[in-house]
């Protein structure tokens, strides 16, 4: 097939898979239309902060996707005969620059709701401004444990599995596979570092056998490098090392554990699983590393006949052809975009904040397409997990090796 890809209808496969993957689930019709900022009986006005420049700007492809659609959602009609505008703004993933895109984005455009910003420190800059606005915060591409606090900040919810429940899963992991367990782990020296290490070291505690952690090392990301910690730990006597490290200490770290010729079961944190990290450590050095999964991803042929990555496929060629097809980051922001879809169907004709916030917050069942099967959102209005249930997978030297069932925290 040679048709310009920009002209290209969608196959009848995709469209049944995109009709599925957003069909609303029911609600009760508002007995009259009511509206905040941002909606009116024609449109519907959302906004996002990523960096589209910067050192971050890889992550801008989570704003083109997610306009590319909300466009083909238009074109058919829109959300409810509403058409949605999406404004993906640059912050850089800068603070001070999230904070001047944010305030424009509620203060000037005046968006019902914002979904999809990404980063910690960016969206800690503006977490009370939102709150105090009364502004939906949702989706946040961190999984910091602070965005689950529903009492305080009840606008905020984070769009991806908390450190807390990736930690406890790995946990339960180690306790079911060693559980004798001797446990080193080296940890970034921030709150990044702090979010996993209590949580880890608490189900083992909890599990009442003979696991346990009997060295820790820290780092800051400052350090040239992590070599003292890695041999330190090495001569510990551990048989399990987890990792909770981010970027080139990660890579460091994987090729060093080789070098000693130590032969531990390795646990890494997910975020720092990315091919280009592991590519830097070597991937034959990566072999055997255990990680939390909960999303498909794109490009490989073991997913190319899943409907919804035929869908996501469908979406790309025609409306943003110039992104790689292999391009799992892109995956996630449509999958991000489906729910935010789904979330302001379930809103009928009441197009509210609060109301928007009720139906985010009331997800629970709901299954992404860039999730695996098994794994949906876990919103309560008393509990802003995202997800409780992920699942266990291997590096195999190429490809991770994915468990067959998942594992709740």
């Amino acid at each position: 097939m040679t048709k310009n890809p920009s002209r290209r209808d969608f196959s009848a496969a995709a469209l049944a898979t995109i009709a599925a993957s957003t069909l609303p689930a029911p609600y009760v019709w508002a007995a009259e239309k009511k509206y905040d900022a941002g909606a009116s009986d024609t449109e519907i006005k959302i906004g996002q902060t990523v960096p589209h420049s910067g050192p971050g700007s890889l992550y801008g492809v989570l704003g083109r996707i997610g306009e590319a659609y909300f466009q083909m959602l238009n074109e058919k009609g829109g959300i409810n005969g509403r058409k949605v505008k999406f404004l993906t703004m640059d912050d850089a993933y800068s603070a001070p620059k999230c904070v001047e895109a944010t305030r424009r984005l509620v203060e000037q455009e005046e968006v019902l709701a914002l979904y999809g910003s990404l980063g910690t420190a960016p969206q800690t800059a503006v977490h009370k401004y939102l709150n105090s606005k009364g502004v939906p915060q949702l989706l946040l591409n961190t999984g910091a444990s602070k965005w689950n606090n529903p009492k305080e900040f009840k606008w905020t919810m984070a769009g991806l599995p908390l450190y807390p429940t990736e930690a406890r899963i790995l946990a339960r992991h180690v306790v079911a596979v060693k559980p004798n367990a001797k446990v080193g782990i080296l940890y970034q020296n921030d709150d990044f570092g702090r979010d996993f290490l209590g949580p880890f070291k608490k189900v083992l505690a909890d599990a009442g056998g003979t696991a346990q952690v009997i060295m820790e090392q820290t780092y800051d990301l400052t350090d040239p490098t992590v070599d003292s910690q890695l041999i330190n730990l090495s001569k510990s006597g551990a048989d399990v090392f987890y990792n909770i490290s981010t970027g080139k200490a990660s890579s460091q770290s994987i090729r060093k554990v080789a070098e000693l010729g130590w032969k531990p079961l390795q646990l890494l944190s997910a975020g720092s699983t990315g091919r280009s990290i592991l590519n830097a450590a070597g991937l034959e050095n990566a072999t055997g590393i255990v990680a939390i999964r909960y999303n498909k991803e794109v490009g490989l042929p073991k997913w190319e006949k899943d409907p919804d990555v035929i869908a996501f496929e469908e979406l790309r060629k025609k409306y943003t052809p110039a992104i790689d097809p292999d391009n799992t980051i892109a995956f996630a922001g449509y999958g991000q975009a489906v729910t935010m879809g789904e979330i302001l169907r379930r809103c009928g004709d009441d197009l509210t904040r609060a109301n928007v916030l009720k139906q985010a917050s009331t997800l629970a069942g709901f299954h992404s397409p860039y999730f695996l099967d098994g794994v949906t959102y876990s919103y309560t209005p008393e509990n802003y997990t995202p997800m409780k249930t992920l699942f266990i997978s291997t590096f195999t030297g190429k490809d991770w090796d994915i468990s067959d069932k998942p594992m709740s925290e």
